[in-house]
């Protein structure tokens, strides 16, 4: 029940986020993750509330599954003064520590080395936390992540790397991009690699309940190749491009294999009925707060600076 809630809330909210940029409310866009929500939800069932988290440009699902506000998310997105952000993070740079989530990152690759760099402080400081750091297939030519893997693996950081290989960085197919298998990189650096479907929440949650008790027993880290398809565009400007990288034929074939639909169909039809009455009824309210949270005042954009506005000036 609660995996298909989470998969559920992560489809509708991206899907409304989406009405909201049409709308003008979100200005700038978003990267949907639509058809990738069975690996949020999968990863972050397998943690605990002081486990932690870093993710991607792509990345509303992870924060959502992780357990963050919808109507907080939502109002960051919307760029307002309640957002988790206080409207500074946007739809790329969203966090909340008190939940573990170190944050969202534009940057390709980055979140790998802030999430090994937090499970090996909290290791240093003799907690038992364990860390899950989300990225896609286009981050594994980016050499900061490989250097997170190598001292990940030689100092055996409790960390898990969750690659999220949805085909293509971008536009680019995975096959014209990264030369060998994508698992073989990160066996390289002795750290132990599967590759997952990543279409079915149950079957990532149970790789990366095996990874959880690895990382937290000090065996390491591990390396989860999330196989899955990315339903809608890679940033949300596509709508208007008219892209052409994918055949509608793939996009038929990908769109098959819904997560939403494998974990719904093993509810009971009025489980899944509730469930998602729940959700909307959730997310209806979060619209409310986040249109009528208020922007923020534009003086604040002095605050939280490394020098002062006199010195500024």
């Amino acid at each position: 029940m609660n995996l298909y809630r989470t998969v559920r809330l992560i489809r509708r909210f991206e899907e409304r986020a989406i009405e909201f940029v049409r709308s003008g409310e979100i200005v700038g866009g978003i990267h949907p993750y639509i058809g990738q929500e069975a690996i949020a939800a999968g990863v972050c069932a397998a943690l605990t509330d002081t486990d932690v988290i870093t993710s991607t440009h792509r990345g509303h699902g992870h924060v959502l599954a992780r357990g963050a506000d919808p109507a907080r998310l939502l109002a960051e997105l919307m760029g307002r003064e309640s957002g988790l952000n206080k409207g500074r993070g946007g739809s790329m740079h969203a966090a909340d520590f008190s939940l573990g989530i170190l944050g969202a990152n534009a940057i390709v690759g980055a979140a790998g080395s802030i999430a090994t760099g937090a499970a090996w402080a909290h290791r240093r400081l003799g907690k038992d936390t364990v860390a899950a750091t989300f990225f896609g297939d286009g981050a594994m030519n980016e050499g900061m992540l490989l250097e997170a893997f190598n001292l990940a693996g030689l100092w055996r950081v409790p960390v898990i790397f969750v690659c999220e290989n949805n085909g293509y960085a971008t536009t680019m197919p995975v096959a014209s991009a990264v030369a060998g298998s994508i698992t073989a990189r990160a066996e390289a650096f002795g750290i132990p690699a599967v590759t997952v479907d990543g279409q079915d929440p149950e079957k990532v949650l149970a790789a990366t309940t095996e990874a959880v008790e690895r990382a937290r027993s000090g065996q390491g880290p591990t390396f989860l190749e999330c196989t899955t398809y990315r339903f809608d565009a890679h940033h949300t400007f596509e709508h208007r491009a008219r892209l052409t990288y994918r055949s509608t034929e793939e996009i038929s074939a990908g769109r098959s294999r819904d997560p939403v639909e494998i974990q719904g169909a093993r509810l009971a039809a009025e489980d899944r009925a509730a469930v998602d009455a729940e959700v909307e009824a959730l997310l209806d309210a979060a619209a409310v707060i986040a249109l009528g949270s208020a922007h923020p005042d534009p003086a604040a954009a002095l605050e939280y600076l490394y020098a002062s506005p006199e010195v500024l000036r």
